[in-house]
């Protein structure tokens, strides 16, 4: 058993010779071991819902079977979602994630779209017991968000989550038009993962332009409001990253090096799988013809996506944060592929 082989090597006192290699083998275990903790409790619930069935088919009592029949329907939801993350095996699939969210165009109009999917995006985090934390917030003149990164943390964030990349349309009648008139919004997303610490990810500093400015937006409320937020500039790739969520300047730069690492180990992960030249085309510009999902509130309902060409009209539940649909499609059609 592939477990208790790993169990063996982690054992092992000479394992931190080789930091990377020890690294990869703790990370192959967790996940197995948290997958085969997954299946046993379910299964464990299986087996327990079966026996208080039969009891209560025996007693007669309607109420605990149509309670049981709707537990079995929530574990035939997880056992899916459990299903679908098998698929994640690749080599940071588990890790956390960063989002970006950046609104398009358009002004107030793109800007509150901008939030629309934040929120989106953080129920779902939410729903499935993510812990979500600002790192960068700045907020539109009038409504919304110019753009946002968040860090989403739990196990497979980024597996789950990185199928999102790309540029994300909305329709509907605007709120901010006089004339009730149907606009159309852009923003784009951006998933990146959060690696160790201990990875190397060489970067020259001479590369990089580090500028300062006053932290503000809705990130957090404690933001202080001094010189305290840093943005870094990698010149050779043009990646931006900035961190306005700690009072400290130095743990804003500490956060933001970290980012830029990320970004940027993201990008060799793209180009390994030869797809870099593709993303920064879809995102090089947030309008028309580069959207990857269509959310259209007016003059029907219907969010599709636009790769798989999964849709639903429960635009509501979607905008809620029920991705789930179009997460796994994406997942099932990468590995199809």
């Amino acid at each position: 058993m592939r477990l208790e082989e790993l169990s063996a090597l982690t054992s092992d006192s000479n394992l931190w010779n080789n930091p990377t290699e020890a690294r990869k083998l703790m990370s192959e275990k967790n996940n197995l071991e948290f997958s085969l903790n997954d299946y046993q409790n379910k299964e464990t619930s299986l087996a327990d819902y079966i026996e208080l069935a039969e009891i209560a088919e025996v007693d007669g009592d309607e109420d605990v079977i149509n309670d049981i029949i709707s537990q079995l329907k929530n574990l035939e939801k997880e056992t899916k979602h459990s299903e679908i993350e098998a698929l994640l095996s690749g080599e940071v699939d588990a890790n956390d994630a960063y989002l970006e969210v950046h609104a398009g165009s358009g002004g107030t109009e793109a800007q509150d779209w901008a939030e629309m999917l934040l929120r989106m995006y953080s129920r779902w985090a939410d729903s499935h017991r993510y812990k979500l934390e600002y790192v960068e917030e700045t907020e539109g003149e009038v409504a919304g968000i110019k753009s946002v990164t968040v860090k989403i943390s739990g196990h497979n964030a980024y597996g789950w989550l990185k199928s999102e990349s790309g540029v994300h349309r909305l329709v509907r009648i605007s709120p901010f038009d006089s004339n009730s008139r149907r606009h159309t919004s852009f923003a784009s997303v951006g998933v990146y993962p959060v690696i160790d610490d201990e990875i190397e990810i060489n970067i020259n500093e001479s590369d990089c332009r580090v500028d300062t400015y006053r932290a503000s937006g809705a990130g957090g409320q404690h933001i202080n409001k001094t010189d305290s937020a840093v943005r870094i500039t990698h010149i050779p790739t043009g990646i931006v990253v900035q961190c306005q969520s700690q009072r400290s300047q130095f743990q804003n730069r500490d956060a933001a090096w970290k980012m830029l690492r990320a970004r940027l180990y993201e990008l060799e992960l793209n180009k390994r799988e030869a797809e870099a030249e593709e993303q920064r085309d879809a995102l090089s510009d947030i309008g028309w013809g580069h959207q990857i999902r269509s959310y259209v509130l007016q003059p029907y309902k219907m969010v599709k996506d636009l790769r798989t060409e999964v849709e639903t009209s429960d635009c509501r539940a979607v905008l809620d944060g029920d991705i789930d649909l179009f997460l796994a499609a994406s997942l099932a059609d990468k590995v199809g592929k």
